[in-house]
């Protein structure tokens, strides 16, 4: 029996103008859990099939640890069963004549039994299907299936495990709880681990960095709240779920540019920082929507804040704890921002209640320009 690898970061790079444009550039450490996010057709899965071996991109190179997996330039194509990657696909992909354990041990070949079938028994074990083993896939429910397809995919002792959608093709429920099962499992493995999804919400709470791909290219990756508080451009910031994004421009800079302020229509928002811009340049800028704080008209009235805003609520969405409110500005302002806050506090706030909304100034993050 080989002995278990090394843990190993991957390192990929991806070049090529068609028929999938690819410009991409990620890497992943051993223990760490990347989340590819994007539109459909941005090449989340092209960059998953371009690791396992399943597509061959025109240019690049993709190396995990000492092995190099891929090197165009090098002419240098190691098969898929060569590359000890585990995949897991959205739709299971399980062999339905077969068992739940005859399907796990098929991927742990490199063993020799009664080792195969002890190390199948085990992982399922892991997994949460001890006692379904003599199962096959259509006496198995759609998570219990995935389970399955997870198992296998770890019965290789793969160098990089990759997961691909895999919570699309679940109800809801089952798909909060592989949620927890995965993020359980991802502290105990100490392999790089990339997961495709677009789910943002799911990235968010699974994803120790996310990778921001559009139209095959890497916008920017990072910690899942560095990208959604601090994105690089206004396209990131919407890919990410951003409402709040506005034009404006720099009115003043501390001489630290720790902090300033910027002018918005005809108001003036401080903003805790202001980064590389100058005093009179034009930025886009993000305020995240629970970065602005919500008050009954009525109760903030006489105060004296200057940062405080006048609204009227026009709509409201329930998501569970939190409720996402959507205010409008002023008496005739075209201008809208998204608020989220407690969905027990929202009850009282109806269509039409005036409200008055502060913008957090720690939470304004300052952007180049759209074009």
């Amino acid at each position: 029996m080989p002995m278990p690898a090394e843990p190993a970061p991957l390192f990929v790079i991806l070049h090529q103008e068609g028929p999938i444009p690819l410009d991409v550039e990620i890497s992943c450490e051993p223990g760490e859990l990347l989340a590819l996010v994007g539109p459909s057709g941005s090449g989340k899965t092209t960059v998953l099939r371009s690791i396992a071996g399943l597509y061959r991109p025109a240019a690049g190179r993709i190396v995990s640890g000492s092995q190099v997996w891929f090197d165009a330039a090098a002419r240098t194509m190691v098969a898929p069963q060569a590359r000890a990657t585990g995949l897991v696909f959205q739709d299971y992909a399980l062999f339905p004549h077969l068992t739940a354990l005859e399907n796990v041990k098929l991927a742990a070949r490199h063993l020799d039994e009664p080792k195969r079938s002890t190390h199948a028994a085990a992982l399922l074990a892991r997994v949460h299907l001890d006692g379904l083993e003599t199962r096959r896939p259509d006496q198995l429910s759609g998570g219990e299936r995935q389970r399955v397809a997870l198992a296998r995919a770890l019965a290789r002792d793969p160098k990089v495990l990759l997961l691909d959608e895999p919570f699309s093709a679940v109800d809801r429920t089952t798909r909060e709880r592989l949620k927890v099962e995965l993020s359980h499992l991802h502290r105990s493995l100490e392999i790089p681990i990339i997961l495709v999804t677009h789910d943002l919400r799911e990235a968010e709470a699974l994803a120790d960095r996310i990778a921001i791909l559009h139209k095959g290219r890497t916008l920017q990756s990072g910690a899942p709240d560095d990208v959604r508080l601090r994105p690089v451009s206004a396209l990131v910031a919407r890919l990410m779920g951003q409402t709040n994004v506005f034009d404006g421009e720099v009115e003043q800079v501390s001489q630290a540019r720790s902090s300033g302020s910027i002018r918005w229509r005809d108001r003036v928002l401080r903003a805790a920082t202001t980064g590389r811009f100058t005093k009179g340049e034009r930025v886009t800028w993000l305020i995240p929507a629970d970065y602005v704080v919500l008050e009954d008209a009525s109760s903030s009235a006489g105060k004296g804040q200057e940062d405080a805003l006048p609204s009227k609520v026009v709509d409201f969405t329930g998501l569970g704890e939190m409720t996402l409110l959507t205010v409008r500005l002023g008496a005739d302002a075209g201008d809208v921002l998204r608020v989220t806050i407690a969905t027990r506090e929202a009850r009282l706030l109806k269509p039409g209640r005036d409200v008055t909304v502060r913008l957090l100034a720690d939470g304004i993050h300052l952007m180049p320009p759209e074009n």
